[in-house]
């Protein structure tokens, strides 16, 4: 279950626009053509050398400026995962461990390519993402928080639980309750999979599963950003968000 355009789920989507970049100040023509220019050598890079670090480079310069192709960054994406998925086979559990302590904190979406469902339904997915959506961990206690900001002001936050699967690098995650505008309800067990659903909000993948939860398949977190699968097929790109830590 995840937050993607109108407060949807799974990496669900809405239309394709580019986002608002991260930073909303305007720059200057000079500071947007070194911009731009950052943006292209990073694929040019990514593109000589397919590997771990040129895609995390890569995936560092899209986290903070919407100039790089969302196509290369779906590349990266792919060959993070692939990568990361390979050399956990063979580490027991180490990336997996390192994975985890990574997560703990705020991380804002900032790329997402939409679940395989919402693709199908739109014939296209999004890239850049336009709101602040931000997700919390508190790996000591396993708690997850998901939310829709206008500045710090949550308009729709959930709050719940989840459970880490090591060997997977797997985050299995509900809500139990939800704030609306800061007015909290409480949530049963699966009911935010069942909002998002039949509200068009969300992704129907979560009630396909048992137990209607939502999951995450990590590939990397580190000091600067974060990417995984959602339950329902699509890639995502998170950059840590020091203003809600």
């Amino acid at each position: 279950m995840f937050l993607t355009p109108a407060f949807t789920f799974c990496f669900t989507s809405g239309a394709r626009p580019h986002a608002h970049a991260p930073q909303l100040r305007m720059q200057a023509p000079d500071e947007r053509w070194e911009t731009y220019k950052a943006a292209k050598a990073a694929e040019r890079a990514f593109r000589d050398d397919c590997c771990v670090e040129s895609a995390l480079s890569l995936c560092r310069v899209a986290s903070q400026q919407r100039d790089v192709d969302p196509d290369v960054v779906v590349d990266a994406l792919t060959t993070l995962e692939k990568e990361k998925r390979a050399a956990a086979k063979a580490d027991d559990g180490a990336t997996a461990r390192e994975t985890l302590d990574g997560l703990n904190g705020a991380w804002r979406l900032v790329f997402t390519t939409g679940d395989v469902q919402t693709q199908k339904k739109l014939g296209r997915s999004i890239n850049y993402f336009p709101l602040r959506a931000t997700q919390s961990f508190d790996t000591s206690n396993y708690r997850i928080t998901n939310g829709i900001y206008l500045g710090s002001f949550a308009v729709l936050k959930f709050e719940g639980t989840f459970e880490w699967i090591e060997k997977q690098r797997k985050m299995v995650f509900d809500f139990d309750r939800v704030r609306l505008a800061g007015i909290e309800f409480p949530l049963g067990e699966g009911d935010a999979a069942q909002i998002g659903a039949s509200t068009g909000l969300g992704s129907e993948t979560n009630l396909k599963k048992e137990g209607k939860k939502g999951n995450f398949l990590w590939i990397s977190a580190d000091e600067e950003i974060a990417t995984a699968r959602g339950g329902g097929g699509g890639l995502a790109l998170w950059r840590r968000d020091r203003e809600m830590q």
